[in-house]
């Protein structure tokens, strides 16, 4: 079982494939299993690395609040990556793992060959509410354990159209949910989502990136939709791809049309083509 030592954890990782390094960041209701479709078709032509990030097992699922913030979790990633060899790389990632990598991006531009953005940027609108519901995660995952987050799933409306539409790969996902540790899920809803930068503070640091970037988010994931519109309008190297009838995981949820986006966007990018930017 390969770990890697970095940042006082222990991070699962995995690796498959050969070819230019393509890292995907899982999401908080998931983790590296949640790239399966992405790794089984691009690393037939990619070195594709996935991994558990702190408070996911098998990696180092810490118990104090002081352990998990949007900091550590970008410089677990930044070593890893270190440790591996790896740079500079295609980085995927999905909701909170898309925020890594945003924030990876912006601190590691170097290491950043290419960025694709899923589901991110929730939390500027309504942001009482936002804050409002990730301190009831937290408090529900206290109070009944991991069952109170399966069920959150289950009802939530950017995930509505995921259980609708494959209601066999849901429940795969509702069973992978129901894996993971209570208290770190806790933390990581108080002390990482609540707690990060919004895109509106990280406004100027986005306008300055230069690395070719895509956006996608699905059409039915309101709290993404206009965070992913903003970041478009910012961000010079960016495009911005909406899935149509589609939630919050739309890698899960339209793998097929996701990976041709993608493939096509790795293409350009290659090709020193994509959006205005050249090699």
């Amino acid at each position: 079982m390969p770990k890697a030592s970095v940042n006082g954890v222990e991070l699962y990782w995995e690796e498959t494939g050969q070819g230019a390094p393509l890292v995907w960041v899982h999401e908080y209701g998931g983790d590296l299993r949640s790239w399966e479709p992405q790794v089984r078709h691009f690393s037939r032509r990619y070195r594709v690395v996935t991994y558990n990030q702190r408070g996911y097992s098998p990696s180092t699922v810490p118990q104090a609040a002081r352990d998990y913030s949007q900091a550590l979790l970008v410089e677990d990633l930044h070593q890893l990556l270190t440790h591996l060899g790896l740079g500079p790389v295609h980085l995927g990632g999905c909701s909170m793992g898309a925020n890594v990598a945003r924030d990876f991006a912006l601190a590691h531009e170097a290491m950043t060959r290419s960025l694709i953005l899923v589901g991110a940027g929730a939390g500027p609108v309504n942001r009482e509410q936002f804050l409002q519901a990730q301190e009831a995660t937290a408090a529900g995952l206290e109070r009944e354990g991991i069952a109170a987050r399966v069920r959150a799933f289950e009802r939530q409306p950017t995930r509505a159209s995921f259980k609708a539409k494959d209601p066999r790969g849901f429940a795969e996902f509702l069973r992978q949910a129901g894996e993971h540790d209570a208290l770190a899920c806790a933390h990581l809803a108080r002390e990482v989502m609540a707690k990060r930068k919004t895109i509106f503070e990280l406004e100027a640091e986005l306008k300055a990136l230069r690395v070719p970037t895509l956006i996608m988010a699905g059409d039915r994931d309101a709290p993404c939709v206009e965070p992913s519109l903003v970041m478009r309008g910012w961000m010079p190297h960016a495009g911005l791809v909406l899935f149509p009838a589609c939630g919050h995981t739309p890698n899960l949820e339209e793998p097929g049309l996701f990976n041709l986006h993608v493939a096509e966007f790795l293409a350009a990018v290659e090709g020193g083509r994509w959006a205005g930017w050249s090699r």
